[in-house]
């Protein structure tokens, strides 16, 4: 027996390094995956490189991309209205006054303490403050008394109110948020279901705070269309100066803390706005998250999904074929011990030895096969051949599984030498 396994050992090393892929196998294998993820791979570089340009200079007086504002800086500066582009929360808190329109981009990504300072600088300076697509991350605090409404598509809309500004200009590119408020002393135009896209409130020193539900009428590629034009020359040149403030994330004031910044008044207005806002500037993580992306992933979850139905679909049933090469019986039983060996499957073992044996036992005492695994009809067969009753046929057939690999091996010895025992007799 020792012998027998010593010279199966190197047999089955051997089969075992045969039987791994080559190195061109690999490659067949891997090739189609490696291609598709290649060309993944180039078309998304190809895609960023193709809309790279179009979030580039994003709402910036300075640049002439679609989606820049050049165009109407360039009318506000035929009609006499200067622009200032400024970058940090400290050039924009210096540039308000009473003869200043300021612009904040992208006031959602304003820091809590950067909008705290921002709003204290703007309701004392008697100018006007523009919010474009201001959302709840920031509207509680930049205009007190306003809460922000899920958001609409960009179209055209009427203005339906009395604000000259937008009764003149008529039809404009509009939608995206909208507000609420109850302050008696605003504008609120271009509803949708009931409430504005364009919101203009009063503040205490004589100015007032103008809120933008979408960029879009600023933009060069809009703004020819519809009243676009004349909207944005009223609303940004109702003062002879604009600072065009462009958040950035350079600005040391990003960095800072909300507290120790404005005293006693910072506090109250703390207060106050979180009031205003229901729970300050408190977001959810989904609410950072665009929806775009959003609706990407559900698409891409949708797509693996009907891959994996069409995929198990092609495969269909598993096929039995024949062995392209004939497989000594000694190095397939080995082969088979070994897993069972790896995956520690000693009932599963166990199992096959006490079948295999049971089924030939049941030929050689003329048990019908469809009894041979009913204990009531083997047991007795065997007990009847063997010469003393030492042994338990019943617990060597039909017991519990070993307990460890020692049990599993004198099980086997048992097995082999109860199936000799009934040749024999």
């Amino acid at each position: 027996m020792t012998g027998t396994k010593a010279d199966a050992q190197p047999r089955a090393t051997t089969s075992a390094t045969s039987m791994s892929p080559s190195a061109q196998q690999v490659w067949k294998r891997a090739r189609g995956l490696l291609i598709a993820l290649a060309i993944l791979l180039v078309a998304g570089i190809a895609l960023a490189a193709v809309r790279s340009g179009d979030q580039h200079g994003r709402l910036d007086p300075r640049s002439a991309d679609p989606l820049g504002s050049r165009a109407v800086a360039e009318l506000l500066k035929d009609h006499g209205v200067t622009t200032r582009v400024v970058t940090t929360l400290g050039e924009a808190t210096e540039g308000t006054g009473p003869d200043t329109t300021l612009v904040v981009a992208s006031p959602n990504l304003l820091t809590f303490h950067q909008q705290h300072t921002l709003r204290i600088a703007t309701e004392t300076s008697g100018g006007r403050t523009l919010l474009v697509s201001a959302g709840p991350p920031s509207v509680g605090i930049l205009a007190p008394g306003v809460t922000a409404a899920p958001e609409r598509p960009v179209t055209a809309r009427d203005p339906r109110c009395s604000l000259p500004a937008a009764r003149d200009a008529g039809a404009v590119d509009i939608g995206g948020g909208r507000y609420v408020t109850d302050s008696p002393d605003s504008d609120a135009c271009y509803p949708t279901d009931g409430l504005p896209s364009l919101l203009r409130v009063d503040t205490p020193a004589g100015g007032d705070t103008v809120l933008l539900g979408s960029p879009d009428l600023l933009y060069n590629e809009r703004l020819a269309k519809q009243g676009n034009a004349s909207l944005a020359l009223q609303l940004l040149g109702s003062r002879p100066h604009i600072v065009w403030y462009l958040p950035s994330l350079s600005d040391p004031s990003a960095t800072e803390s909300g507290s120790g910044s404005g005293g006693d008044n910072s506090g109250e207005s703390t207060g106050g706005s979180e009031d205003q806002d229901g729970g300050g500037n408190e977001s959810s993580f989904l609410d950072l998250i665009p929806s775009g992306w959003l609706w990407g992933a559900l698409q891409l979850a949708l797509a693996a999904v009907l891959a994996a139905v069409w995929r198990s679909r092609r495969l269909g049933p598993v096929v039995a074929e024949r062995l392209p090469v004939a497989i000594r019986a000694s190095e397939a039983t080995e082969g088979r011990a070994r897993l069972y060996s790896k995956a520690n499957a000693r009932d599963r073992a166990a199992s096959v030895l006490r079948t295999e044996t049971r089924t030939r036992l049941a030929s050689l005492l003329g048990v019908p096969p469809s009894e041979a695994h009913t204990p009531e009809a083997l047991v007795p067969a065997v007990s009847a051949q063997l010469p003393d009753d030492s042994r338990d046929p019943r617990t060597l057939l039909f017991g519990p599984a070993p307990a460890d690999d020692a049990a599993l091996i004198r099980l086997t010895d048992q097995l082999d030498a109860l199936e000799r025992e009934v040749r024999t007799s």
